[in-house]
């Protein structure tokens, strides 16, 4: 490559520069069907500009993909979005949002290699996509919360009717969030860490 003494070589922005303070990283999944908020998600609560892989849905998703629901969504996730968010000083979390539709689920296997833990996002639209998610989370063993994301015209139901449709145990945390919401998607990201540390550190 012919490298002119014009051309100019830039680094990441300031803002993107991992923290001096930093000590440890953690590494958490923001899994869910299709349309349920993970990019939005990872985009409102990243503290850099997030990475993220979606592309324009065209013809070839016609009869492949489930849009019920979400007819009016034009592009989607087909490899991962990934953010970064400073829980403290020392303490740094990466996020890495999955693809929602099942033909991109081999892609899973990758982005789960060496995750502490996962937010299930889930819509109450359409409570269904989100079966074979969680299934998919307790067959790898992987701990997870449930995050459900508040659309304007989404359905409310009491917390125990959602935990006995998800078929999810108890001690399993749910949540309500609003993902377009920095200081929602926080708290949710905050009560998955709270939840690790329970599991790793039983009560006496």
């Amino acid at each position: 490559m012919d490298f002119r003494s014009s051309d100019t070589i830039t680094g990441p922005r300031s803002e993107d520069v991992l923290p001096t303070t930093a000590t440890a990283a953690v590494k958490v999944v923001i899994v869910g069907g299709f349309g349920v908020g993970k990019t939005t998600m990872v985009g409102s609560v990243s503290e850099i500009r997030p990475l993220t892989t979606e592309e324009t849905m065209t013809q070839a998703g016609v009869g492949v993909d489930d849009n019920a629901g979400v007819e009016s969504k034009t592009a989607t996730t087909v490899a991962m979005d990934f953010g970064r968010i400073s829980l403290s000083e020392e303490l740094i979390l990466y996020l890495f949002g999955t693809p929602g539709q099942e033909r991109f689920w081999f892609l899973w296997n990758g982005l789960f290699e060496g995750a502490l833990g996962a937010v299930v996002l889930i819509d109450t639209r359409r409570l269904e996509v989100s079966f074979d998610v969680i299934g998919r989370l307790e067959e790898r063993g992987v701990p997870f919360v449930v995050a459900v994301n508040t659309f304007p015209d989404a359905p409310h139901h009491p917390v125990q009717a959602l935990r006995t449709a998800l078929d999810l145990p108890d001690e399993v945390p749910m949540i309500d969030c609003d993902a377009r919401l920095r200081v929602s998607s926080r708290d949710v990201l905050m009560t998955l860490m709270r939840y690790l540390h329970s599991v790793a550190v039983p009560l006496a």
